[in-house]
């Protein structure tokens, strides 16, 4: 296949996987955004926490609440749990690979805040060990999946919301994740600063 085929194709694929999802996540991506809006005006925060491509977005996400994302408006509160590099190499030496999200979201969470769990196949094992530690704490969790839900679909409670996107391929997963984060921002702006 000719590299413009290619890239066609990936543009192609992409649009028809939005095209598939839209349907399917949107309401929960709205039951997502409302539940980080009340959060957030409790006063609580949204930790955010994914490994790779997926760690990439938890911090797009947490750097769009924490300055801005459309409108000018005050920042906050939200932490990305795969930037600081002492704490997760030290909870990995010291512990396991497994723990260096669950570790801060005991230390870090509080009831009512928010975890946003991010993995594309669902069975990150951190990821799931950040779920467990956030039902601990009273944490809410919204968790950004692909497939089949993977090992964090039987850990979701009634409170939790899953936003699963129905596709096979990691690169297709991440895209629509990248879409529902800028979604969830733009929602928790509107119930926040712009309620009509």
């Amino acid at each position: 296949m000719e590299p413009h085929d290619r890239v066609v194709q990936h543009f192609h694929e992409s649009i028809r996987t939005k095209q598939m999802a839209m349907d399917q996540i949107t309401p929960a991506i709205v039951r997502a955004g409302q539940r980080m809006a009340r959060t957030l005006q409790q006063d609580g925060k949204i930790l955010s926490c994914g490994n790779g491509g997926s760690a990439a977005d938890a911090q797009h996400f947490s750097s769009e609440l924490l300055n801005r994302f459309e409108m000018e408006r005050p920042g906050l509160p939200a932490v990305a749990l795969t930037t600081d590099s002492s704490t997760l190499t030290s909870i990995a030496n010291d512990y396991a690979y497994k723990d260096i999200f669950a570790k801060q979201v005991r230390a870090l969470g509080q009831q009512g805040d928010v975890l946003l769990a991010i993995s594309t196949s669902g069975n990150s094992p951190n990821v799931c060990a950040a779920i467990e530690a956030a039902h601990e704490r009273g944490v809410h969790v919204v968790a950004l999946t692909g497939r089949d839900g993977g090992a964090i679909g039987p850990l979701m409670r009634e409170s939790d919301v899953e936003i699963r996107v129905p596709a096979q391929s990691t690169a297709r997963i991440q895209e629509v994740h990248l879409l529902a984060i800028h979604c969830l921002c733009d929602l928790i702006d509107q119930y926040l600063f712009n309620p009509e």
